[in-house]
């Protein structure tokens, strides 16, 4: 599944093809470009060999082109959604540039178009330079997975291949995306973590001038 809304529910029943989600009216769009990914998170459902399999956003026959994105798009009005979030089961800044490409050509024809990008943080390691400047006049809202209140737990939890540098990374991609996107988020789980590591995490945003979210568990 390359396109689809959310209904708000856990797991693969939560996710409607775009084809199948009715009126769009206020709705996201989220864009599934690949099952690439930096972290091999110790939470994430891509661990297990069913999820991977059965659920509706890993991308079986690999990777769309961006040809085809743009295809799928042109059959919709764009004008009565909330925005497009480049998303999915994978880091969607694993295509940089394909991302670059699509939101160009949306925005030709939706200049008022709303962007979101929710990612790992780590572009920066992935491509050994500041890739931030990209995202300037493309992207209206950058939403980063914290995860962790330091370095340790964050690398225990997410297993990133670049190590302990990988929180560091994230942080300083955080600042330097604040240049070039009018919001930027920092993202944990309640319930998942405690409320002492929520607030050290609200501590860490406000000293890198950036939001924090705490996004609802869901069972």
């Amino acid at each position: 599944m390359v396109l689809y809304t959310v209904t708000g529910k856990a797991g693969s029943e939560g996710y409607l093809d775009i084809a199948n989600s009715g009126d769009l009216t206020g709705k996201s769009i989220y864009v599934n470009l690949t099952n690439k990914c930096p972290c091999n998170c110790v939470f994430c459902l891509r661990q297990t060999k069913q999820m991977m399999e059965g659920n509706s956003l890993w991308l079986r026959e690999g990777e769309p082109e961006v040809s085809d994105v743009l295809e799928m798009f042109s059959q919709y009005d764009l004008n009565i959604i909330k925005e497009i979030v480049f998303c999915g089961f994978g880091e969607p800044l694993e295509r940089l540039d394909d991302v670059c490409e699509i939101i160009d050509a949306l925005k030709k024809d939706y200049p008022e178009l709303v962007v979101r990008v929710n990612t790992i943080g780590l572009a920066n390691l992935i491509y050994g330079c500041d890739v931030t400047p990209k995202l300037k006049g493309r992207v209206d809202t950058v939403s980063i997975s914290l995860n962790a209140p330091d370095e340790k737990e964050f690398l225990e939890l997410t297993r990133s291949r670049f190590g302990i540098e990988s929180y560091e990374a994230l942080k300083e991609f955080a600042v330097l995306a604040k240049q070039y996107v009018p919001n930027v988020v920092m993202t944990v789980v309640e319930k998942v973590m405690p409320e002492e590591k929520i607030e050290k995490c609200r501590e860490i945003c406000d000293t890198l001038g950036v939001t924090l979210r705490v996004r609802e568990f869901e069972d």
